[in-house]
C-alpha cells in the first residue's frame, strides 16, 4: 500500500514514515501541499495523510481541494488542535477520520489499517468486459463462465484496466502501480506481462484485443464487442426510422449550428496566418504573438473538450511555437503552416455532440458566460437536444445584463476573455458581494492552484478545467442544480443507556436516517438480521456482551464483514482505541456525544460509502 505524508515537521515524518514502514507500508512525502498535488497528479495512492497546519495552502483546503477534483481515497488530517469544533471542520471538509497530536503509535497504526480496509471493502464484486468476468474478492477470473488460469501479476494487470476503463497506462505508471521497487522490473517486464496476458486470453476463445495498444504512449482498455455473428444466410435488412417532430428540431438546429461552425473557420485560423505572414516577413509584433498564443491555448481547451485529438495536438504544438524564441525564422514558419493545417482539417470534423443531459436539469435554465464559440455552439447544440434552456453571453457586459434581466439557474463562467480587460473572477467577485444564491461553475482553460483558491474563496461550486467533455459539464451542472439526496440509511444503536438510545432517536431522524435501538445485548444477532442496518453504532462497555465482542461477531460472519462499526466510548484511551480498530471497527466517538460531530461522521460515513458504491463509468 503506498501513503503520501503531507507534513513539513521533520521529526513527525521520521517517526511516522518509521512506524509504518514496520507494517510494509510505502510512504512518500511533501512538504507542503502544493507538492502533494503534483504528485496525486502523476502517481496513485491508497491514503493520504496531511497535517493540518502546513505552508502556503493548509490541511483543510488541501482536503477541499482534492474532494473538489473527485479524488476519492481516504484522508486522515493530524492536528494538534483537539477540539469538537476543530474535528467537525476537519470532517466537513471531506477528511475520513482525524488524529491528535502527539498520537499513539498503534493508534495510528490501526486507523491507517482502518481506512485502508474500508477502501478495499468498497472494490467492485464483479468487474466485466463483454464476456469477461473478473472477481477482485476471490481473484478468480471468466470468459463464457469458463475459468481463465492468470498468474497474480496477469490478474492485476487486467484488473488495472477493467477499473479504469477510460485511462491509458503507460508502462511506466504500471510498473508504479503493480510492482514495488525491489523487483526490478523494467518497461520490458510490463510488455512481457501484456504478451502473456493477451496469449491466455487469445488461447481462451477472446477474438479481440481487450487491451489494445496505444503505440508511442501505453496501452487501454478496448470497446467490448458483441462477438456473435448474424446466422448465415439471414439477411439483415436496414430498418428505416423516421425521425420524430422533437428529433427533427434537434436535426434543424444541428444544422445551423454546424454552418454557424464552419463559416467561422476562417476566423479560427486567421490569427494564426497573420502570424505566419509577419514571420515570413521578419516583423512579428508582440501583441499578435500575444494574442494567437492566447487563442492557440483556448482551441486546446474546446478542441480537447470535444475528443478531437488531432485538432487538440495541433493548437497545442502552436501554443508551444508561439512561446519559443523562433530563432530559425524559416524552420518556424514552415513548423507553423503545417500545424495550422492540421488545426483546419481538425475544425472541419468537428462532431456532433452526443451528452444527454440529466433529467434533473431539464427544466433549468443555464447562462454560459464564455466567448469560446466553438465549444459554446456545441452545448447550444447538447442542450436543444437533451431539451434544457441554455442561455449564451460572450462578454462578461452581456452575461451582466442577463444575470439582472433574467437570473439563471445555474451560470457557467469562462475566466478570460480575449477582448476584455477584466476577467471571470471579477464578476465572481461581485456575484460574491451581492449574496447571489445563483451557484457558479468556473469553466475555463487556466488551471493555477492560484485560481482554483480564488473560485473556492468567491463562493464558486465547481471548477471545470477545459479540456472537459459536454457529458462531465452536465453531470457538474446536475450536482450544482439538483444535488443527490443522501438514501435514508437504517442506522442500529446498541447501548445499555437508555439516554444515549434517545439522543439518537432524537438527533437522526432529521437527517433522513433510520434509527434501530437495542438495550439489550444479548438480543444483538436476531435483532441485526431482521434490522439488516447500513451503519452498526455499539457501545464499547455494556454487561454480558461487550461491544468489542459483538463488533468481532459481525466481522466473522461474511454477510457483515464490511457493515460499517462504530464505537462509542467512555473517554479517549489508546489502548482501547487499538483495540476496537483491531476487532474491526471503522471509527468512534467519544461521550459526552456532541450532535454537530456525531452527525458528521455518520453522514459522511454514510456518503462515502454511497459514492463508492456507484457503478464504474
Amino acid at each position: 500500500m503506498k501513503i503520501l505524508l503531507v507534513e513539513d515537521d521533520r521529526y513527525t515524518v521520521a517517526k511516522i514514515i518509521e512506524i509504518l514502514a514496520q507494517h510494509q507500508y510505502v510512504v512518500e512525502v511533501a512538504a507542503d501541499s502544493e507538492k502533494a498535488i503534483q504528485l496525486m497528479q502523476s502517481y496513485e495512492y491508497d491514503l493520504l495523510i496531511a497535517d493540518v497546519v502546513l505552508p502556503g495552502l493548509d490541511g483543510i483546503s488541501l482536503c477541499c481541494y482534492l474532494r473538489e477534483k473527485n479524488y476519492q481515497l481516504p484522508i486522515l488530517l493530524l492536528s494538534v488542535k483537539a477540539s469538537v469544533s476543530d474535528r467537525v471542520f476537519g470532517l466537513n471538509a471531506g477528511a475520513d477520520d482525524y488524529l491528535v497530536k502527539p498520537f499513539d503509535s498503534a493508534e495510528l497504526v490501526a486507523r491507517v489499517g482502518a481506512l485502508l480496509r474500508r477502501r478495499e471493502q468498497f472494490v467492485s464484486p464483479a468487474l466485466t468486459w463483454g464476456a469477461l468476468r473478473l472477481f477482485p474478492n476471490t481473484r478468480r477470473a471468466t470468459w463464457q463462465g469458463k475459468p481463465l488460469n492468470l498468474t497474480a501479476k496477469e490478474f492485476r494487470l487486467l484488473q488495472l484496466f477493467l477499473e479504469n476503463p477510460q485511462r491509458i497506462f503507460s508502462k511506466d505508471v504500471i510498473l508504479d502501480r503493480l510492482w514495488t521497487a525491489t523487483e526490478s522490473a523494467k518497461a520490458g517486464t510490463v510488455a512481457a506481462h501484456m504478451k502473456g496476458l493477451r496469449q491466455k486470453l487469445k488461447a481462451a476463445g477472446v477474438k479481440v484485443e481487450i487491451i489494445e495498444t496505444i503505440y508511442g504512449v501505453g496501452y487501454q482498455l478496448g470497446s467490448p464487442l458483441d462477438l456473435e455473428q448474424p446466422v448465415q444466410g439471414s439477411p439483415v435488412l436496414p430498418i428505416k426510422i423516421e425521425p420524430s417532430p422533437a428529433q427533427q428540431e434537434v436535426m434543424a438546429v444541428a444544422a445551423e449550428v454546424l454552418q454557424e461552425i464552419r463559416a467561422s473557420l476562417n476566423e479560427e485560423t486567421a490569427l494564426f496566418e497573420q502570424v505566419i505572414a509577419q514571420l515570413s516577413a521578419g516583423t512579428l509584433e508582440r501583441e499578435l504573438r500575444r494574442q494567437a498564443e492566447r487563442h492557440a491555448h483556448q482551441l486546446a481547451g474546446s478542441l480537447g473538450s470535444l475528443g478531437l485529438s488531432q485538432g487538440f495536438e495541433a493548437a497545442q504544438q502552436i501554443e508551444l511555437l508561439l512561446q519559443g524564441e523562433m530563432a530559425l525564422r524559416q524552420t518556424a514558419t514552415r513548423q507553423l503552416q503545417y500545424f495550422v493545417e492540421l488545426l483546419k482539417q481538425a475544425l472541419v470534423a468537428i462532431p456532433m455532440p452526443i451528452a444527454p443531459a440529466s433529467p434533473r436539469i431539464a427544466s433549468a435554465r443555464l447562462l454560459v458566460i464564455d466567448d469560446d464559440r466553438i465549444l459554446v455552439n456545441q452545448l447550444r447544440l447538447a442542450a436543444v437536444a437533451a431539451g434544457f434552456n441554455l442561455e449564451i453571453a460572450t462578454t462578461l457586459a452581456d452575461g451582466r445584463r442577463a444575470i439582472a434581466q433574467n437570473p439563471p439557474d445555474a451560470i457557467l463562467l469562462d475566466l478570460s476573455f480575449n477582448e476584455d480587460t477584466e476577467d471571470g473572477l471579477k464578476l465572481l467577485a461581485e456575484l460574491d458581494e451581492q449574496n447571489s444564491s445563483i451557484p457558479v461553475l468556473a469553466f475555463t482553460v487556466r488551471d493555477s492552484l492560484t485560481d482554483r483558491i480564488a473560485v473556492t474563496r468567491l463562493g464558486g461550486r465547481a471548477f471545470l478545467h477545459k479540456p472537459i467533455s459536454i457529458s462531465e459539464v452536465f453531470n457538474a451542472i446536475a450536482q450544482v442544480i439538483d444535488p443527490p439526496p443522501i438514501p435514508e440509511a437504517k442506522i442500529l444503536v446498541v447501548d445499555d443507556d437508555p439516554q444515549i438510545l434517545a439522543t439518537f432517536v432524537e438527533l437522526l431522524p432529521a437527517w433522513g436516517l433510520q434509527v434501530t435501538t437495542l438495550a439489550q445485548p444479548q438480543r444483538f444477532w436476531e435483532l441485526l438480521r431482521t434490522a439488516v442496518p447500513d451503519l452498526l453504532v455499539l457501545n464499547v462497555s455494556m454487561p454480558q456482551f461487550s461491544g468489542i465482542e459483538l463488533c468481532q461477531v459481525v466481522r466473522h460472519d461474511p454477510r457483515w464483514e464490511n457493515l460499517p462499526i462504530l464505537m462509542l466510548l467512555e473517554r479517549e484511551n489508546a489502548d482501547l482505541i487499538h483495540q476496537i480498530f483491531m476487532a474491526g471497527a471503522d471509527d468512534y466517538i467519544c461521550k459526552p456525544i456532541v450532535a454537530p460531530e456525531l452527525i458528521t461522521r455518520l453522514l459522511n460515513r454514510l456518503e462515502r460509502i454511497r459514492l463508492r458504491q456507484q457503478p464504474r463509468s
